[in-house]
């Protein structure tokens, strides 16, 4: 039965309660901490070396929803039925409302150490880093930056990533000039905070443990790739022939071969291709 995803906006009390509950059961049963560490693994970048698949690369999109639909069955053996919700980053602006509430994921942190100590993700509450970036055990946040104000992506910003007309665009990394993939994950050339745009830009306007590797430590990892997942179905369904870019790997000779994973390849760790998870209508929608 196809499932819905729901904008955490128009979540019920006892919906917010579930899935809060669920994604704890997760963590107490230490597999949450199996996800940090894969998304670590699979992070690489530009400047290292082998396979991205990630980041950086044509497959952020689908390994992303792949990686959101093995944590929503994680999340659904605990409690059947709860699904992962997306948080609208362009409409929710607020860092006090939106996920920030104390039935949802807590508020910022507070003092010198910014140590979430609201909601139900506090270290007193069990919610304990096992394997972050950093030796500190509890979770970290820095919304909005205060000490430096930094934004959420515009309007604009965001539009003119679901304007373009092609997936990606060689070199198939951080630099590509356009393609949708590369404008939504929001890496730019530019410097300061131009940098960072997007996907990119909630990151950083998160803070803590959303900068890095170790993200997937602060829950709001999911409900921002939530509506990341949502913005590809959208440019989907905008642009029916705009397959996934490259088609077929990169050639001999090419600084990319052996380094991002074509249309009908796998994607480590499930053996799961791009092709695969074009099209998820029959397995989840989204209101």
């Amino acid at each position: 039965m196809v499932y819905t995803r729901k904008n955490l906006s128009s979540l019920t009390a006892a919906e917010k309660k579930r899935f809060v509950g669920a994604v704890l059961a997760v963590k107490r049963s230490g597999r949450y901490d199996d996800f940090v560490r894969t998304h670590v693994e699979y992070y690489v970048s530009d400047g290292d070396r082998g396979l991205r698949v990630a980041h950086m690369a044509p497959s952020f999109l689908p390994w992303h929803r792949q990686f959101l639909l093995e944590f929503e069955r994680a999340l659904q053996q605990e409690a059947p039925g709860v699904t992962v919700p997306y948080w609208d980053w362009i409409v929710d602006r607020s860092p006090v409302a939106g996920p920030w509430t104390d039935d949802l994921l807590g508020g910022t942190g507070r003092g010198p150490d910014r140590e979430v100590k609201t909601g139900p993700f506090t270290r007193r509450n069990g919610w304990v880093i096992d394997d972050g970036v950093t030796d500190a055990e509890f979770l970290v946040r820095d919304l909005g930056r205060p000490s430096n104000p930094l934004e959420l992506p515009t309007r604009g910003e965001l539009d003119g990533a679901m304007r373009e007309s092609v997936y990606d665009v060689s070199p198939w990394d951080s630099t590509s000039s356009s393609g949708f993939r590369n404008r939504l994950e929001g890496w730019t050339r530019e410097r300061g905070d131009g940098r960072w745009r997007n996907h990119n830009r909630v990151h950083r306007w998160v803070g803590g443990n959303m900068l890095g590797g170790a993200s997937v430590n602060d829950p709001v990892f999911w409900l921002h790739h939530s509506y990341v997942d949502l913005l590809w179905s959208r440019w989907q369904q905008a642009h029916p022939d705009a397959a996934y870019l490259p088609a077929r790997p990169p050639g001999i000779g090419s600084a990319q071969r052996g380094r991002v994973v074509a249309r009908d390849e796998p994607m480590p760790p499930w053996n799961v291709k791009p092709s695969q998870l074009a099209d998820h209508s029959r397995i989840y929608r989204y209101a």
